[in-house]
């Protein structure tokens, strides 16, 4: 296909057929499973997926490249922005309990993307994304480190993840800025029970300034929730694990 990059839509183009095939090694599919790819693109991953599974739903924005993806049987393609997707109802229209979910995401809405699949984790077997390698750190991150904040608890929450393969700027075209990796998310079989809404608006907070020791930050907050019971605030929030943190949500009024 012969198609010019439309920046609007943030696309780089998947060229290097060594990462390709370690993406579609990583991913391992096997025919006949129902497998959902966002932004295929020009069909360097779509190509080798479909010949393995015999049938794909791709989602594609773009719609001169939804137009060509429809002419390639096996493909059920779903034209819109991956954002306006209920992957969840697309789960029952397949007839399936849970979906594979891969993906080249656009670097400029992953996080917003990441949160919307949050939305519809339980319809979803695992995911694989190649993602900014900065975002990937940023997933996986633990405590007491630079890059662990809101999204790394928020995901690490319903996920584990693993970083499971690095991808230059040149196995692209055109060739992002920055460096790109490939994440393996995983669902947990029993995530801590809580409010969603509640956990989001705590490491919001408790983020909101980083430097500042939690009293300072995240103690009035507290106060206002009516939480009466014990959390040492004399931290900082990249201090507080995970499992800490979704344990104080579990516990403050909704």
């Amino acid at each position: 296909m012969k198609h010019i990059p439309r920046k609007r839509f943030g696309q780089n183009f998947l060229v290097d057929d060594a990462i390709i095939d370690g993406i579609v090694s990583a991913i391992a599919p096997r025919a006949g499973e129902p497998m959902v790819e966002i932004g295929p693109g020009l069909m360097a991953l779509t190509q080798p997926l479909l010949e393995r599974l015999g049938h794909l739903t791709v989602i594609e924005l773009d719609r001169d490249l939804a137009a060509r993806l429809r002419s390639r049987q096996g493909l059920n393609v779903v034209e819109s922005d991956v954002l306006k997707v209920d992957f969840t109802a697309l789960a029952a229209t397949l007839g399936v309990p849970r979906l594979r979910v891969v993906g080249n995401l656009p670097y400029n809405i992953s996080s917003p993307i990441l949160f919307h699949l949050l939305d519809h984790v339980d319809v979803v077997q695992d995911q694989h994304f190649m993602l900014q390698k900065e975002v990937i750190d940023r997933m996986v991150a633990q405590p007491a480190t630079a890059a662990y904040g809101r999204l790394s608890v928020m995901l690490q929450w319903r996920y584990a993840m693993e970083n499971v393969l690095f991808v230059p700027p040149e196995s692209f075209n055109p060739p992002p800025k920055v460096d790109s990796a490939v994440v393996r998310m995983l669902p947990h079989a029993e995530p801590a029970a809580l409010n969603r809404s509640v956990l989001e608006a705590l490491v919001q907070v408790a983020f909101s300034q980083r430097r500042k020791i939690l009293r300072n930050t995240l103690g009035r907050w507290l106060e206002e929730k009516s939480f009466s019971g014990t959390f040492d605030l004399q931290r900082r929030a990249e201090e507080v694990s995970v499992a800490e943190y979704t344990a104080l949500a579990a516990q403050i009024p909704a």
